[in-house]
């Protein structure tokens, strides 16, 4: 039977894309796509993605920005590589998280805003720089609108630096970008691509001997949600109505788009979902 899926706060879902090298030519081609209840937070590390979806926007997202698409009661997107930067060739690596809406706002009008890199705050102290992606964090506030009170933060730790992970939000998480981090007073090490979620309300000092960058995110805990394939919601049958929709083709299409993902009938399940 389904108990739901792990969250930390509202977060549901933590993907990295790359880092891969595209050789001249090549590019990432994710075809349209529908997604319910959530938001999807798409942050590029190197490269470029080219954003579309059925609302009718294009927007192509460089290091350093943010695309908040807010699925609600559903909408269609697809990833891609324009031809330009195709034909270059070049690096990508970018991260994708999905973050569960609030019951209250799951059936919320879809939508989408890109935040330009210059947009989101600095964070700086002694040995650490960073960027504060979304919410509230040492007196700064990000500008990146959202339905939930979180925290989701780009930290570079400098060789030898100290970086304290407060207590608030209630739950939170890092993942390791590059390097390698561990808890102060404890023997473990953390290396690149380690997510480590932390004791609910603890209060831990990151030391990074050789250098850190990692991801910080969290909030408050959201309540039990289910998941299927691009599909979140606190409510089985709503994702069963998704299924359904996207099968029959229901869903609105990407403007300029033909090509699309069919549902995946065999689609890997997560263990919670029946």
């Amino acid at each position: 039977p389904s108990v739901g899926h792990r969250m930390v706060g509202p977060f549901v879902f933590f993907d990295r894309m790359g880092p891969v090298e595209l050789a001249p030519g090549r590019g990432l081609d994710v075809r349209p796509h529908p997604h319910i209840g959530l938001a999807t937070v798409t942050y590029v590390l190197e490269g470029e993605i080219l954003h579309r979806d059925s609302l009718g926007s294009v927007q192509a997202i460089q290091p350093g920005a943010v695309n908040w698409m807010t699925a609600g009661r559903g909408i269609v997107h697809s990833e891609r590589t324009a031809p330009e930067v195709r034909a270059k060739g070049g690096t990508l690596s970018a991260l994708q998280i999905w973050v569960a809406l609030p019951e209250a706002h799951e059936e919320a009008e879809p939508a989408f805003v890109h935040y330009p890199a210059d947009a989101i705050p600095a964070l700086e102290g002694e040995g650490i720089t960073g960027r504060l992606v979304v919410g509230a964090s040492e007196g700064l506030r990000s500008p990146v609108e959202t339905h939930s009170e979180m925290l989701y933060a780009d930290i570079v730790i400098a060789p030898g630096a100290r970086y304290r992970v407060a207590p608030e939000p209630e739950e939170r998480a890092f993942y390791v970008l590059s390097g390698s981090t561990g808890i102060a007073g404890r023997p473990e090490s953390f290396p690149e691509g380690e997510l480590v979620v932390l004791k609910p309300g603890s209060e831990v000092v990151l030391d990074a001997p050789r250098g850190a960058r990692i991801m910080l995110f969290g909030g408050e805990p959201l309540g039990e949600r289910h998941l299927y394939w691009n599909f979140v919601s606190s409510s089985k049958d709503r994702i069963e109505q998704a299924k359904a929709d996207w099968r029959a083709g229901r869903f609105a299409g990407v403007p300029g788009e033909t090509e699309f993902i069919p549902l995946p009938e065999e689609a890997p399940r997560t263990p919670n979902y029946p």
